[in-house]
């Protein structure tokens, strides 16, 4: 996280020193800070495994956006048929996140998709309550949320 800072703060003295303030040339310094940091990776224990994150997350927002897609087709398909195709219900989903930063993220990533809401998490922290909108499939919707749980945890480990 803290090299993350450290490539934003390249970026917006790349864009002083420029003198173009826009988001092409914030993009740009972006680009050329994560550039110097991932050289200086090797010798900084602070920067540690960054120039691994950057395409991660980017892999990840993908995958995200592909997701959220299908689900906004799915419900908007059966929000304007006149036959309902949900079948709602409840899953307790167990998880591999640990950290409060690393829960809250599966929690709110599940809950940003149409048709699925995130309830509540277990005392003990290894459970996550979800209701879904469509339930005909109870292991093919599991697979589909751990693969999202997996892929965000890449990004922040």
């Amino acid at each position: 996280m803290i090299a993350f800072m450290w490539n934003l703060l390249l970026a917006m003295i790349w864009v002083v020193l420029t003198g173009h303030f826009t988001g092409y040339n914030f993009l740009v310094g972006f680009i050329f800070g994560y550039l110097a940091l991932s050289m200086l990776h090797r010798h900084l224990t602070l920067l540690n495994g960054y120039p691994r994150r950057i395409p991660r997350l980017v892999r990840f927002m993908g995958f995200f956006l592909v997701e959220l897609f299908k689900s906004n087709i799915k419900v908007a398909h059966d929000v304007l048929t006149p036959v309902w195709h949900m079948q709602p219900g409840v899953i307790a989903l167990p998880l591999d996140a640990e950290t409060d930063l690393e829960i809250t993220l599966v929690a709110n990533l599940i809950s940003l998709t149409p048709g699925t809401l995130s309830l509540d998490v277990s005392d003990d922290r290894r459970v996550l309550f979800i209701h879904a909108m469509f339930l005909d499939d109870e292991e093919a919707l599991r697979a589909d949320l751990k693969e999202m749980e997996r892929r965000a945890l890449e990004v922040l480990r």
